[in-house]
């Protein structure tokens, strides 16, 4: 494949143009919440209709990646993820922002995300139809391991208290199975209401899970006479240095492969993806105490692994057919509407083509780099906003966004549930990220779980003679042993202090 025949094509005025218009929409679709990448793209395909193949999907590259890059801005500076991928970001950003490092978070955040995309650009260009192959091998019983893999990484964020983290893990689960059995076809957990026949509508549920607990804990400060987030530390203009970024290299490289390989595996998605990079960041750090107090290990983890799941995403779609969400079922109709057949076959066919799509994925990590450091540099004035004006307008903006992702009042009222949900647990001490992960994860561990059993004839040893599933089951259960190890090593300790 040549690649650079490709970049011909996507340096194009027309192309170039069509894919730095698609990431700055994509920005702020993602940054704004409730306003999806799917809306985004959904958005664009009829536009792209009249255009040429490569300048099509420059535009629709340059919206999904600019889209899943511009959650961590709110993400940071207000503490409302605007995206689903940037959910674990939350975890980090709004800390370093009260310290006053919000453009050292910022940056961080674009370099990691222009590096983790560039590196999953390489493994679509050099190794897709191998990697594709390698994820075809997955059956119910491994999607079903993965799954419980990335949920027991969440005991990671409830070190201290490894109770409260399952306790949100197992409600998020009992959450998740709201709406109608994926196999039976029966009715669970509705009360007869029609709003939640299809489950609980997570967009709005992310929304009030993160973005209304914090305005409302903001709005309780405000009562005490603070003001917000930044009342920790004073603002500062400070911005990333090289050697703070140079630092994070190998963490970068292991979370860009790690939201690679999660990308190529169908129905995974980028909030797994960040959050396995998280626990694995926080697990091989010099310092792990550091992380949840505002660390740039976290964001440089999260948003180089969330990032490059776009790329690991394009090698199913594209080489088998294969879409693994909603993003790459809507790209993969832009495909066919171009008339081109997703398959082996289609490097061969229309290999000047594809070459060009290829190269368009890396012109939108240009500029996603380009548009993102100076985006960042005007939207971080928005700290300096008095918090008494500031989380009243976040407030409008995570209703409307709740409302329009599926135009109903209902969803409204799940973020007022799922708001007053998350200021209660904040308040009891429960961690957040594990009842997300389970709302995302509970449908696709459970669906997978009851298709394997009924593969196998309801023989649980199916989830043990499979080697791939066995070996990411028994990584799971090291992973909680030593969690739980950890916290009791901790506990001794402090008891013989105070001794």
């Amino acid at each position: 494949m040549d690649i650079f025949a490709g970049l011909q094509q996507a340096l194009t005025p027309a192309a170039l143009f069509a894919n730095c218009s698609g990431v700055a929409l994509g920005i702020i679709f993602g940054s704004l919440p409730g306003l999806t990448a799917a809306m985004g793209v959904a958005l664009l395909i009829p536009l792209s209709f009249g255009m040429p193949t490569v300048e099509a999907f420059s535009l629709l590259l340059g919206m999904y990646c600019g889209a899943i890059y511009g959650g961590c801005i709110s993400a940071i500076l207000v503490g409302t993820p605007g995206t689903v991928a940037a959910a674990a970001t939350m975890l980090e950003g709004p800390k370093l922002t009260a310290k006053g490092q919000s453009l050292k978070a910022l940056d961080m955040a674009t370099w990691a995300s222009f590096l983790g995309g560039t590196f999953s650009g390489i493994a679509l260009v050099t190794c897709a139809p191998l990697l594709a192959m390698v994820a075809m091998r997955f059956g119910a019983p491994e999607y079903f391991a993965l799954s419980i893999f990335a949920l027991t990484a969440v005991t990671t964020f409830s070190s201290g208290n490894i109770l409260k983290g399952f306790t949100a893990a197992f409600f998020g689960l009992f959450l998740s199975s709201v709406g109608i059995d994926q196999i039976s076809g029966d009715f669970r957990n509705t009360f007869n209401i029609p709003d939640l026949f299809n489950g609980i509508p997570l967009v709005p549920a992310l929304v009030g899970l993160f973005a209304v607990s914090q305005v409302m804990l903001s709005l309780e400060d405000i009562f005490h006479g603070q003001f917000g987030m930044v009342k920790y530390g004073s603002l500062s203009n400070d911005s990333l240095t090289f050697k703070e970024l140079l630092v994070q290299r190998l963490n970068l490289l292991r979370s860009a492969v790690i939201g690679t390989a999660i990308g190529i595996i169908p129905a995974m998605g980028a909030s797994a993806a960040c959050f396995i990079a998280y626990s694995e960041a926080k697990r091989r750090s010099a310092t792990p105490e550091a992380f949840g107090t505002g660390t740039l290990e976290g964001i440089a983890a999260t948003e180089s692994s969330n990032n490059a799941v776009t790329g690991g995403a394009l090698i199913p779609m594209m080489v088998l057919g294969v879409p693994g969400d909603v993003l790459t079922a809507l790209l993969l109709g832009a495909l066919m509407i171009q008339g081109l057949v997703p398959g082996p076959l289609l490097f061969s066919e229309h290999e000047a083509v594809i070459s060009g799509i290829f190269a368009s994925f890396f012109v939108a990590q240009m500029a996603i780099l380009g548009i993102g450091l100076l985006a960042v540099r005007i939207a971080g004035k928005i700290v300096h906003v008095p918090t008494p004006i500031l989380m009243p307008i976040v407030l409008v903006l995570c209703a409307v966004g709740s409302y329009a992702a599926n135009n109903s009042t209902f969803d409204l009222w799940i973020m007022a549930g799922f708001g007053l949900l998350g200021y209660l647990m904040i308040k009891g001490g429960f961690p957040q990220p594990p009842l997300l992960l389970a709302l995302i994860l509970g449908p696709i561990a459970e669906s997978n779980f009851r298709r394997t059993l009924s593969i196998s004839r309801n023989d649980a040893s199916i989830f043990v003679t499979s080697p791939i599933s066995c070996t990411i089951l028994l990584i799971s259960l090291l992973l909680v042993i030593k969690v739980a190890l950890d916290e009791l090593c901790r506990t001794q300790s402090s008891q013989r202090t105070h001794l």
